[in-house]
């Protein structure tokens, strides 16, 4: 009898366990229509974690035209020369969505946090500071 009760509690606590663990999709937030050129960042900050010594440091910052008029973004710039932003070269249609790709010089041991400053014809942001961070660790010793 005992066992049965063990066993029965087992499978409600891994049944209970494994119902913990699932994720729901996020649903997608609504972003505020602007008039003009509006440019809406699913994130502003992107972290990189812990990563290896010259790893892919390539990571992009993905945006929405939230406006009613083409976003036009006129450059990009990085905080020193170790984070190197790219641009998107075309308007962005109203709607659309558009991609700063940034990368990060990873053969620089250490933490760090560097910013990319947007320039465009945004309404009401003409610049927007963008924020990488991260930690970048050293070579693992030979022996």
């Amino acid at each position: 009898m005992k066992k049965i009760i063990l066993l029965a509690m087992l499978a409600v606590v891994g049944i209970t366990a494994s119902n913990a663990q699932s994720t729901k999709k996020a649903k997608a937030t609504k972003v505020a229509k602007v008039e003009g050129a509006g440019m809406a960042f699913e994130t502003e900050t992107i972290d990189y974690g812990t990563i290896a010594h010259n790893a892919d440091g390539k990571r992009e910052f993905v945006f929405v035209n939230n406006g009613t008029k083409p976003l036009i973004i006129t450059s990009t710039q990085g905080s020193c020369g170790c984070t190197v932003p790219t641009t998107p070269k075309e308007p962005i249609a109203p709607g659309a969505k558009g991609v700063i790709g940034v990368k990060y010089a990873t053969d620089r041991v250490g933490s760090f946090t560097k910013t990319v400053t947007v320039t465009s014809n945004a309404e009401g942001q003409p610049t927007k500071i963008l924020t990488i961070k991260g930690v970048v660790l050293a070579d693992p010793v030979k022996s």
